[in-house]
């Protein structure tokens, strides 16, 4: 599990796709400290597990899934990526619950300034939007942030200085792709309430009479 909050920006040094399925190294430092062969590191928000460490970075294996539901597939060679281990058990929890499995990405469609904040705009399919709500938590390529703004067919995050500076968020431009990842606690209600595509609201024993006989 991590938190969304970033601890470092790392260099992609390589990336290798044959087919559906390739290696990345990563250069960093935070992170390796600590980190052996099998540990997990969040990069854009994709939990990937190290297969190996050099003095100053790592490599992971990257799967046919991974580079269908993010944007990994679109790194190259000094490309920047946020990075997170996994969360200790008795570490402090600073952001939200971010599992490292992406739902799918979005498109950057807007940045504008307000004062000392930057406002991100980001298109994406109506799937994730229906599990984004205003003032609610999602993970944009690893990062935790609330929600700001929710339209139609996009919703928007409000970022401070601090956040673009140890973050590569407001390194995007319109058009570029960023990881996804919904809130869990929405998608457990939705999977309960039988809102998943596919499943039809009748299924569900969680009724609007069940939940006011049970106080809620």
């Amino acid at each position: 599990m991590f938190t969304g909050i970033i601890e470092e920006t790392g260099t992609v040094q390589s990336i290798s796709i044959s087919g559906n399925s390739g290696t990345i190294q990563i250069g960093a430092e935070l992170v390796l400290e600590g980190t052996r062969p099998g540990d997990s590191i969040a990069v854009n928000g994709v939990c990937l597990t190290v297969t190996a460490l050099t003095g100053r970075s790592f490599s992971a294996d990257v799967m046919a899934e991974t580079l269908r539901r993010s944007n990994l597939g679109n790194l190259k060679g000094g490309s920047l990526v946020n990075l997170e281990r996994a969360m200790p058990a008795d570490g402090r929890f600073g952001g939200h619950i971010v599992s490292g499995h992406i739902d799918g990405t979005g498109t950057v469609s807007a940045l504008e300034h307000e004062g000392n904040a930057t406002w991100v705009y980001i298109r994406t399919e109506p799937e994730i939007l229906a599990l984004i709500v205003e003032k609610g938590s999602i993970a944009i390529d690893g990062i935790s942030l609330t929600v700001a703004k929710v339209g139609k067919n996009d919703f928007a995050v409000s970022i401070i200085p601090h956040t673009g500076t140890h973050t590569s968020l407001l390194k995007k431009k319109a058009g570029d792709v960023v990881n996804l990842e919904n809130d869990i606690v929405g998608k457990y209600v939705q999977r309960l309430l039988g809102l998943s595509q596919g499943m039809s609201e009748h299924r569900s024993r969680i009724t609007e009479e069940f939940l006011r006989e049970n106080g809620f």
